[in-house]
């Protein structure tokens, strides 16, 4: 695999812990000098890092740097050295934008109201907070990718829409909404556990239009394509709770509305609204939807976020 490639860093982190314990083996003091090692190693690299910058910006006129911060291996390490161009802010508002695209699905957005003191306060628009996946949209999608976009940051705090008009909506505790990565984040048992993503590059092949099965970590998922966007889904229809496999993408009569059908009991659901069922809600197929699933870009590659036991 190239030096430079996604796979190669990503956990690099996890790596040297790993190291870092095993030279605990060897007791506390071989454990002191390795972790003394680290960090002469980094802060070498990071006064590299620094002076490159420096040349940069007398040379370049921020064009370059630009290029290079956008890069997500180098953006690592510049925010590991504090030398990232961007303000938490302006990261924060980057990484919004790059989920707004399966939030647009759930019929919503969210806007960021500020940062403050490291905490990031955010409110959720239209129906995303309401469909029934947004705990998996708000876990899985929104604190992935502002956590990884400012890793500095202390606390997500998330305000709804005051509906009832006596504004009684106010904030969401952070405890509350996120409870269950942070549970799953200490005592997962393997790679795709509740907050955790696996690579899917199959979906850059998908042709506008078409319908494919894919097994993510013990689960099967079916994905599609609707323009530039791609959707995942489990597999499981909302009506008669059997497999899609053999479904068929399609428009609603007079409409631009992306419909799957189940080929099996022909219930009818909505890819743009998160797999909401548009059947006449008299009918025996009404008010069922589909389980859909985050699909990101995470350092370039396409990946999908699928629940521990959400395939059950």
């Amino acid at each position: 695999m190239p030096a430079g490639s996604p796979g190669t860093w990503r956990d690099a982190g996890d790596r040297i812990d790993g190291l870092l314990d095993a030279m605990s083996a060897s007791g506390p003091i071989a454990r002191e000098r390795a972790e003394t090692l680290v960090r002469e190693v980094v802060g070498l690299y990071g006064a590299g890092l620094e002076q490159i910058l420096r040349v940069i910006g007398e040379h370049d006129g921020g064009v370059i740097l630009r290029k290079i911060a956008d890069d997500d291996l180098v953006a690592s390490l510049l925010l590991v050295h504090g030398l990232h161009p961007d303000d938490v802010e302006a990261r924060v508002r980057k990484a919004l934008d790059s989920v707004r695209p399966y939030l647009g699905s759930h019929g919503g957005d969210v806007d960021l109201i500020g940062v403050d003191e490291g905490v990031v306060r955010l409110r959720f628009q239209g129906t995303c907070k309401s469909c029934p996946s947004s705990s998996v949209t708000l876990e899985l999608a929104v604190e992935d990718a502002v956590r990884s976009a400012a890793p500095e940051i202390t606390d997500i705090q998330v305000e709804t829409e005051d509906r009832s008009g006596d504004g009684s909506s106010g904030l969401i505790a952070p405890d509350t909404l996120f409870a269950k990565v942070h549970q799953n984040g200490s005592d997962h048992n393997g790679p795709h556990h509740a907050g955790s993503w696996a690579e899917l590059p199959e979906l850059e092949g998908l042709a506008d239009g078409e319908v494919a099965g894919f097994a993510v970590g013990g689960t099967t998922i079916l994905a599609c394509r609707v323009g530039e966007e791609a959707y995942a889904f489990i597999d499981r229809c909302g009506h008669c709770l059997g497999s899609m496999a053999g479904a068929v993408l399609h428009r609603q009569a007079g409409t631009r509305t992306a419909v799957l059908r189940c080929p099996r009991c022909r219930a009818h659901f909505d890819i743009g609204r998160a797999g909401a069922s548009i059947d006449d809600t008299s009918s025996e197929h009404g008010g069922e939807h589909l389980t859909p699933l985050p699909v990101l870009r995470r350092e370039g590659v396409l990946s999908v976020s699928v629940p521990a036991g959400a395939g059950q």
